[in-house]
This record gives structure tokens, sequence and C-alpha cells, in this order.
């Protein structure tokens, strides 16, 4: 292991509809879990919000390995973000790119780190990866129950 190893996930209840994300993140003292929820959101900004907030826990020049399950998150951040970038924020037929915000936040959040990317099929009984889709059930369950009468 290399400095850190992350989990990230995201997950909605309808999508929209109340979503939640979970971080596992595992270093040399021992590991934490992260998670939180919103009530009116999308599965992808769920997943962009995992890994926003586990490279935030990381203090600015660590050594991160993560593990998502998104294909979004990856390609986004390998393939799209440069070519949004240079169309100021614009997709190829010229429209404004979805979730916006939280890619500027990642992609700032991810620049104060030396980050490698893996992806792990989701629910295929991956350890860390089976944890933060818990996390991140449970902080939608979590909510759903605050808002119960």
């Amino acid at each position: 292991m290399s400095g850190m190893e992350i989990y990230t996930d995201g997950a909605c209840r309808g999508n929209p509809g109340p979503g939640g994300w979970g971080v596992l993140i595992r270093q040399a003292g021992g590991e934490r879990e992260l998670s939180g929820a919103e009530s009116a959101t999308t599965n992808n900004r769920m997943e962009l919000t995992a890994a926003i907030m586990a490279l935030r826990e990381a203090p600015a020049g660590s050594s991160v390995d993560i593990y998502t399950d998104s294909k979004y998150v990856l390609d986004g951040l390998n393939t799209w973000l440069p070519a949004w970038k240079q169309r100021g924020w614009k997709t190829a037929d010229k429209k404004p790119v979805k979730n916006q915000d939280l890619w500027l936040a990642l992609d700032e959040a991810n620049a104060r780190h030396s980050v490698r990317w893996h992806w792990v099929k989701g629910h295929s009984g991956h350890d860390g990866n089976d944890r933060v889709d818990r996390l991140a059930n449970l902080a939608i369950d979590k909510l759903l129950s605050i808002g119960a009468p």
C-alpha cells in the first residue's frame, strides 16, 4: 500500500431521489469510514461527492490509491475533463457539462495529491467496494428515517 488506500461509492434510490455516499480510508494507522446523504440527488452526483470527500480527507501531497466502481468518475477524470476545460465547460455537442460544480471540486482535490485511480467491478464481492456500498445505503436509510413520521 502506498500512503492511503481509499474506496468510494455512491448510491441513489430513484435517479433523482435520495442518495448517499460512502468512503473507506485505509492507511498505516488503521481505517476510517465516512458517509453522507442528500434528499434529492443523482447517483452520479453521489459518486463524485464520495471521491471529493475522500480526497479532502488526505493531507496535501499524499500518495493515494482510489478504488471506485464508477466509470463515470474514471472516464470523466481521464478523458472528458481535459476536453471540457478546453471547450469552456461544454460537452462535444456544446451543451453545459452536468455536475460542473462537482467536477471542478474533484479536479481541484485530485490535483492536490499523487492519485492512482483504479476501477473495481461493483457488487462483485470486493471487500472494500462492498463496504462503501453499504455505507452509502446506510446513509440513505438514516436520512429517510429522520424524515419519517
